[in-house]
């Protein structure tokens, strides 16, 4: 079984203390050959992967390309949605596919939910202590 990643969380608005501070994990999402590194926010309670419009442009996707069409939920249920699937790279674990729905707005950041990040990975938060850890599901 491999070992944990723990990390610290992210203050992302200083503005309001302890309040501010988020599971932010380095991830690389590829594409055919394209690739980008970029922070997920790890959110145990959204349902699904979500990645901004201009993120899946960047990795080559072609929105009408994409036939399979989401719902989301919350604050953000008036967006239209695709489904793409993305490699997905964290740490030095294994790659994995990771299914998200590709949100067509860039005022939402990458969310790694339950479908299918939390199927692939374990995580705990020690919140208390401003970290967490993440390792690939047992096998």
């Amino acid at each position: 079984m491999a070992e944990p990643f723990r990390l610290s969380y992210t203050n992302v608005n200083p503005q309001i203390g302890s309040g501010g501070y988020r599971p932010l994990l380095p991830i690389k999402l590829s594409r055919g050959s394209i690739s980008l590194e970029t922070n997920g926010l790890v959110d145990s309670g959204s349902s699904l992967c979500v990645v901004p419009y201009q993120m899946g442009l960047d990795l080559g996707a072609v929105w009408n390309e994409q036939t399979i069409s989401l719902s989301l939920a919350g604050n953000l249920a008036q967006l239209e949605a695709r489904a793409l699937l993305l490699e997905a790279k964290v740490n030095e674990f294994e790659s994995v596919n990771l299914a998200f729905a590709w949100a067509k707005t860039d005022s939402v950041p990458v969310i790694l939910g339950q479908t299918n990040f939390f199927m692939l990975f374990d995580v705990c938060f020690y919140r208390s202590q401003f970290q967490f850890e993440v390792r690939p599901k047992a096998q």
